[in-house]
């Protein structure tokens, strides 16, 4: 998912980057010459360099602080991003790192950025960073932060374990491997009404775990995409909207319930099968004698057929008991 903001060429005013000559570029300590920056304090495009890392302080000139607005380094290959790489940017209020490949992200990568109000990483977090991302993100220089965009990370969880410390007004976690949201991140969010949220194409667990997500979901109006918001497991509700099950099907205490009940059904069954076993073993005597019985009676009886087999098999007998 791109950002949803104007390109950048439109926000300086300027010709990309492709049609501006390098004699008319700002050189940074990444050995780079960014073009299309006649005003530093306008904004920047660099894309396709093959930027493997942004060290620290990477966006001076010669030391200087560049008053830039607007940065995008998206498709560039980035994979690490040092501690105060954007350091001297104090008036950056766009950063655009989506489609990278983000392995090493340092938990002060985002420090300075005091004025920073959009911040796009989409498609750009491998999972191994995932909490390195955390990490960064909780830094008190983003407290001014509006716009978080995180689509298509992998991510399994927000990864923000406090919402209430920034100003967001838009949080975009489309496309990722969210299968439920916990209870701690849904309280901030009924705190935080002012936040929008995205959460399509995730693949939600309904079980009685996304019992409290799914109140949140048909009770605010903060998740946008709420129509598209759909389960993948269990197979039966697979591809249904999260907001139309029914209470009962994520409610826990009907699941709880119904497995009491089972192990209940258990309990009882073994209960009658030993008071049976009780009663045959209190019994063994009068069980013996009527199987005793029973058994001398068929060996009457069978004494009975076999006679008169013997007497309508032979003709002289059956003479002489006439």
């Amino acid at each position: 998912m791109a950002p949803i903001w104007p390109p950048l060429s439109k926000l300086s005013g300027r010709a990309p980057a492709s049609t501006v000559p390098c004699g008319a570029c700002v050189r940074l300590s990444l050995s780079l010459c960014v073009t299309g920056v006649k005003n530093p304090a306008e904004g920047a495009l660099i894309s396709s360099r093959n930027i493997s890392t942004l060290p620290q302080g990477a966006f001076t000139v010669n030391g200087t602080e560049l008053e830039m607005v607007t940065l995008s380094l998206s498709y560039n290959g980035i994979q690490t991003i040092e501690p105060y790489a954007f350091l001297g940017l104090t008036r950056l209020h766009l950063l655009d790192l989506s489609h990278n490949q983000l392995e090493t992200i340092s938990s002060r990568a985002f420090h300075g950025l005091t004025e920073l109000r959009s911040l796009f990483l989409n498609y750009s977090v491998s999972p191994d960073a995932t909490a390195q991302l955390s990490s960064a993100l909780s830094a008190q220089s983003l407290r001014n932060l509006h716009r978080l965009e995180l689509a298509g990370n992998r991510l399994k969880s927000i990864p923000m374990e406090r919402l209430d410390m920034y100003n967001l007004h838009f949080l975009v976690l489309i496309n990722n491997s969210i299968e439920y949201i916990g209870r701690e991140n849904i309280s901030s969010l009924y705190q935080q009404r002012r936040i929008r949220v995205y959460l399509a194409l995730n693949p939600f667990r309904c079980n009685c775990e996304l019992e409290v997500f799914y109140y949140w979901l048909k009770n605010s109006s903060q998740c946008q995409d709420a129509e598209r918001v759909f389960c993948s497991e269990p197979e039966a509700r697979r591809g249904v909207p999260v907001e139309k099950l029914r209470g009962e099907d994520v409610d826990c205490m009907n699941e709880n319930l119904e497995a009491v009940s089972y192990v209940f059904l258990g309990i009882v069954l073994a209960l009658i099968g030993v008071v049976f076993l009780m009663v045959l073993y209190l019994n063994r005597g009068g069980i013996k004698r009527w199987l005793n019985n029973i058994r001398e009676a068929c060996r009457d009886q069978m004494e009975v057929y076999h006679y008169r087999y013997e007497q309508d098999s032979d003709p002289r007998l059956a003479n002489v008991a006439v």
